[in-house]
């Protein structure tokens, strides 16, 4: 029994080790959580979306009269989809990052100026600096860290102790608006949040990304819950009013048609022994007795055709 055991996890670790090896984006824990976020995020949408277009047959014959209604929507799907993936795989800003560009930058200044046989002087400003991906690790070594020092430094008021501004996790210098997330256990550039269904932080490079993607994800669900809603209108709502007056549905559309209800006034339900009644009849009423229900005196109808006034609320008159 224990050969078959070890025979058998020694399966499982070589087809987990194949599998990882083709797909190495999967061999990180945090990576595969990541993923398995985006997944769900992805199925939950084509899941809501998936039931309105198998369920909903006034949404088909309105796709077949109106195309350009249905692709609206689905286009505004695919823009908010393809927005989410763009949105969780761009970099937040990652404070290491830009420090390492700052450096490289610093380097490249001083060689060309060495060459050319010029100073290195310094220049007043903002520096700009591209990112390019978000892989760095958490120690940094630079080959003049002095310069990003001296340019974080010379955001904070003078006299602000350099201790107060190195990050206690990264061993950073962090410039104002920077902050540590314990989740990616890096520093980011204006710290908005951490997104749990992005698997990653919102910070300078992607909060417009992040804006874009919860418009479009706004619209989409206000859209979604306008089709269910009618959905659940045309299909529950009417039921229920049947259920509650105590009506049929040929009785409701055929009403003009019937001989014993012709004369009978539109808001007036006949057979109605008010609201509480009709669905205790309904629904606690054994199915196994008949019930033969005679037509109301014209006294009753004329009761029923009363309009209720507020004693006839406090009394309850309607139920």
């Amino acid at each position: 029994m224990t050969t078959v055991m070890g025979i058998c996890r020694s399966f499982r670790d070589r087809a987990f080790a194949r599998f990882f090896h083709c797909f190495p984006c999967l061999s990180d824990p945090a990576r595969r959580s990541s993923w398995g976020l985006k997944v769900t995020l992805v199925m939950l949408h084509l899941i809501f979306v998936g039931i309105l277009f198998v369920f909903d047959g006034d949404l088909i014959e309105k796709t077949k009269k109106e195309p350009w209604y249905t692709a609206l929507y689905l286009l505004l799907l695919l823009a908010t989809l393809v927005q989410y993936f763009i949105t969780s795989s761009s970099s937040p800003g990652y404070v290491v990052d830009v420090m390492r560009a700052v450096n490289e930058t610093n380097v490249i200044y001083q060689k060309s100026s060495m060459a050319s046989k010029q100073p290195a002087s310094s220049q007043n400003g903002s520096l700009n600096v591209v990112i390019e991906g978000s892989q760095s690790g958490r120690n940094f070594q630079g080959s003049n860290p002095s310069s990003w020092t001296k340019l974080v430094m010379d955001m904070y008021p003078p006299g602000t102790s350099i201790r107060s501004c190195t990050c206690s996790y990264c061993n950073v210098e962090q410039p104002p608006r920077a902050k540590h997330c314990h989740d990616c256990d890096k520093c980011v550039l204006q710290f908005d949040h951490h997104c749990v269904w992005l698997g990653s932080c919102v910070g300078q490079y992607n909060h417009c990304k992040f804006w874009w993607y919860i418009c479009e994800e706004t619209a989409l669900c206000l859209w979604t819950g306008i089709l269910y809603i009618m959905y659940l209108k045309a299909n529950i709502s009417r039921p229920c009013y049947l259920v509650l007056t105590n009506q049929t549905t040929y009785e409701l559309v055929r009403r003009r048609r019937i001989p014993y209800l012709r004369r009978i006034p539109e808001r007036v339900y006949p057979f109605s022994k008010g609201i509480c009644r009709n669905l205790y009849n309904f629904c606690c009423v054994r199915s196994s007795i008949y019930s033969l229900e005679p037509l109301p005196s014209s006294q009753e109808l004329e009761e029923k055709a009363r309009p209720y006034t507020c004693l006839d609320i406090l009394t309850c008159r309607c139920c």
